[in-house]
């Protein structure tokens, strides 16, 4: 079963004006992770703008048909993070709910973990 990385690419981390960046974080974000997830087993990523988790830029869902899913944020645009959530979204892919046990999370995502949502009812 494929899990989704869904990236948020209009995330704007506090200062990013001064920055003087051509692109958005969450888009500098998002490049990084399509690159880390190429060839993943079981990983796909889709781009949207805004997930309206501002307060915590950068933003990023991991979610698949039948599994628990989430939310994460205040990830930054670097190479550790989008390895990282790439890491996790095949541990989730690999799962049978969704759940991944704590010993088995890449250290670049604890403590970047917003909200889990429950699979919606067949």
């Amino acid at each position: 079963m494929t899990t989704w990385i869904t990236i948020c690419d209009t995330c704007k981390r506090t200062g990013w004006e001064e920055t003087g960046m051509q692109k958005t974080d969450g888009k500098a974000l998002a490049e990084m992770i399509e690159v880390a997830a190429a060839g993943a087993d079981g990983v796909k990523t889709r781009r949207v703008s805004c997930t309206m988790g501002c307060d915590r830029a950068c933003n990023i869902t991991v979610q698949a048909s039948g599994k628990i899913n989430y939310s994460l944020g205040t990830f930054e645009a670097t190479t550790d993070d989008a390895v990282a959530i790439v890491e996790y979204a095949a541990k989730h892919a690999a799962s049978e709910n969704g759940q991944v046990p704590y010993r088995e999370w890449p250290q670049g995502v604890k403590g970047h973990f917003v909200s889990r949502h429950q699979p919606l009812p067949e």
